[in-house]
């Protein structure tokens, strides 16, 4: 395809709403992902943290029974 202006390669036929729309979803949910993964690994860090000081393993302390 040839466009004789930048405003026709915005338009992009016609269909440019849906092409710009595509890609500003896709960008935005790619630059999420990375922040969404790296927040989700800290609160397992800590959860799986709270867990051990809780059974006391963390302490050398030996761990309660779970009868």
């Amino acid at each position: 395809m040839v466009w004789n202006s930048f405003s026709e390669f915005l338009a992009m036929g016609g269909y440019g709403l849906y092409v710009w729309g595509s890609v500003a979803a896709t960008a935005l949910v790619m630059a999420l992902e990375p922040v969404l993964l790296a927040r989700r690994q800290r609160t397992l860090i800590a959860q799986i943290r709270r867990q051990l000081a809780a059974d006391g393993r963390s302490t050398g302390q030996a761990p309660r029974s779970r009868a």
